[in-house]
């Protein structure tokens, strides 16, 4: 049976980028987005989504497939208040940048029925500025889709076929990963990276100030290490709280990597770590 309907809870950045994206790929069905009134006002005058609820219980009423899109922690809390009232038919899923938190919610509330009720998910896109007016029909063409399976080998039910088939239809590229090492992947590649920006951006002010020669020199180089230093800190204070664990290993072990590098300034050990980063990704 078609998808009928989705709500999308949370209709920003990426949950209107979704919407966007349903729509142009032929979705049919009704898109219902769940926000705050101003931002649902906002999305159904830009026709991201066809109508808006405020009241989380209200916007899932008849549909067949959830999505949060929420930052991670507010995920969290509405699919522990939410999900237990849910049909059996439901399908939930989500776009949060950390997986086993999610996991673990899932099982404590559907048990041995967690991985056919849920099929947690994160798409590896976005900008460094969020809302709804910055949401893009083209932002998951060809990026990856990382889909995390609460039971691995489990089959997935129709639900799950029809939507990974939207993911497919949209542009993205599904990898299927295991919840654990979604979180330690997703450190090292994702939340190290977002860390470092914002630590040289926010030192960069502290040293400089708002010294405009900085920016017009930087060329490049600067533009694209602090890009990211301008990402909002309400996502990334539920990412650092929910993968705290596997953020604080990859900190440290960067942090040995810099002071290795500091120690061989005048020394062999600089070329050699050069020709090591060279490598990257052209490894065979």
């Amino acid at each position: 049976m078609p998808i009928r309907q989705i709500t999308i809870v949370g209709t920003g950045l990426i949950g209107g980028s979704l919407a966007l994206a349903l729509r142009q790929s032929g979705v049919a069905g009704t898109i219902v987005g769940c926000d705050k009134r101003s931002v649902l006002d906002t999305a159904v005058e830009r026709k991201v989504i066809d109508r808006g609820e405020a009241d989380l219980e209200r916007a899932v009423v008849g549909s067949d497939l959830i999505v949060f899109a929420t930052p991670v922690g507010t995920i969290l809390s509405q699919f522990e208040a939410i999900a237990p009232t849910l049909p059996a038919a439901t399908l939930i899923t989500d776009t949060g940048s950390t997986k086993q938190k999610f996991v673990e919610r899932a099982r404590m509330i559907f048990g041995a029925e967690a991985g056919k009720r849920v099929l947690p998910g994160h798409p590896m896109a976005g900008k460094e500025f969020s809302g709804v007016e910055h949401a893009d029909a083209e932002l998951f063409q060809g990026a990856v889709w990382l889909i995390t399976p609460i039971v691995a080998d489990q089959r997935y039910t129709p639900l799950q076929e029809e939507y990974t088939a939207l993911l497919m239809a949209i542009g993205a590229r599904i990898i299927v990963l295991d919840p654990e090492r979604h979180d330690v992947v997703c450190a090292w590649i994702s939340h190290l990276p977002q860390m470092i920006s914002t630590a040289l951006t926010s030192v960069l002010r502290e040293e400089m100030g708002d010294d405009e020669t900085v920016t017009q020199i930087g060329g490049r180089a600067l533009r694209e290490m602090t890009r990211i230093g301008h990402s909002p800190y309400s996502m990334w204070r539920d990412i650092a709280l929910t993968n705290s664990e596997n953020i604080e290993d990859v900190m440290l072990r960067f942090e040995q990597q810099m002071m290795h590098l500091r120690e061989s300034l005048k020394g062999p050990g600089l070329r050699e770590m050069f020709e090591s980063a060279n490598k990257f990704g052209r490894d065979s």
